[in-house]
């Protein structure tokens, strides 16, 4: 089976757009079709000015949510990124494989230091060579596909020149992934800002649906949602942002077309009113299943357990095959006094010793 990996970061809740865009099709389809693992990418958390309380609920937030939202450990791997060391361990063998040059280019860089800068604060080197982390997330497990969305893509691009640099290097260490982009639904914009995306970064704003909304408050929000001049429902993204959202946010959640749907609606009002019951249907199970957790949280806390063992036989043995081929001496205390997992379980050779720069 082909390997998956995702990740969602714990700098703000959940959205509607996380849910529509990527968390529904991993349990719907990744973690039935490929080797798929989800991790809750802690430590990109860290890259700029945050309070450490907060990053550990959201971290648990997320991975609840999550499991909500239908991934089942049973089919696929769900962990925390800090509780398995090969990412860290293998971030830094990317640095040295990786240049000044590249990592300056990342637009998400120039963006955020620019915002960090405006904001009278500092921009931390994480920011700058986070995106190394990220390349190592993916190489650690031999991923084969990285479904992301347009603002991901040149991480993934950089992850596949760095797996493609060090085989030709070093020797043959990396499968060389490909970012893979999910369909309908995949771009959920602001509900007040039409041609912006539906981030959960930004933790305030009427334009954001959160996945642990009330019903009323998601109700409120869709019907506040901005419309566009005119009065026709037509469906397009260029010339009627407001209402293509609308009206693509109503097809994700029903399962319908965007544009088949905008010739059933004669107003705006009526429009509104079905999107935001479909959003409130669409989020019902999955607060249901939310609380349901919440009230369990050994629960969440041993599938973490055990998604965090599983990832760590998958990634061990390629990260020590890594270390081998750039030149560091074997051994060198990476495992701890009475550590026996290697030998609880299978080690995962997959893609070690295998170049394919083609994919």
């Amino acid at each position: 089976m082909k390997r998956v990996f995702s990740g969602v970061k714990p700098t703000g809740h959940l959205t509607l757009g996380n849910y529509l865009g990527a968390m529904r099709r991993w349990a719907d389809v990744d973690q039935h079709q490929a080797d798929a693992l989800f991790c809750v990418v802690d430590l990109h958390a860290l890259t700029v000015e945050h309070d450490p309380g907060r990053v550990r609920r959201l971290s648990r937030q997320g991975a609840t949510l999550l499991l909500a939202s239908g991934l089942d450990p049973r089919l696929c791997t769900l962990f925390v990124q800090s509780h398995v060391d090969e990412h860290a361990r293998l971030s830094y063998l990317l640095e040295c494989v990786a240049t000044d040059g590249e990592m300056r280019r990342m637009i998400q860089y120039k963006e955020k230091a620019v915002r960090e800068r405006e904001r009278g604060g500092s921009v931390r080197l994480s920011l700058l060579t986070y995106p190394v982390l990220m390349a190592a997330d993916i190489l650690a497990y031999g991923t084969d596909e990285v479904p992301v969305g347009d603002d991901q893509t040149q991480h993934v691009e950089l992850a596949r020149d760095l797996a493609v640099r060090f085989n030709q290097r070093y020797g043959p260490a990396f499968v060389v992934p490909r970012a893979t982009r999910p369909g309908v639904g995949a771009r959920v914009m602001n509900l007040q800002e039409p041609t912006s995306k539906m981030g959960k970064s930004d933790d305030v704003g009427p334009g954001i649906v959160y996945l642990l909304d009330e019903p009323d408050v998601v109700r409120k929000k869709v019907m506040r949602a901005v419309t566009d001049s005119g009065r026709d429902v037509v469906y397009d993204r260029e010339g009627r942002p407001g209402v293509a959202n609308l009206l693509e946010v109503l097809a994700a959640c029903t399962g319908g077309n965007p544009e088949e749907l905008s010739g059933v609606y004669e107003s705006y009002g009526a429009l509104k009113k079905d999107t935001a019951e479909a959003v409130v249907e669409v989020l019902r199970p999955v607060q249901e299943r939310h609380r349901e957790l919440c009230a369990d949280p050994g629960y969440v806390e041993g599938v973490l357990r055990d998604g965090a063992e599983r990832a760590r036989a998958m990634a061990r043995p390629r990260v020590d095959a890594a270390y081998r081929a750039i030149g560091l001496l074997p051994g060198g205390g990476t495992r701890g006094a009475g550590d026996d997992r290697d030998s609880r379980a299978a080690r995962d050779t997959r893609g070690v010793g295998v170049v394919n720069p083609a994919r």
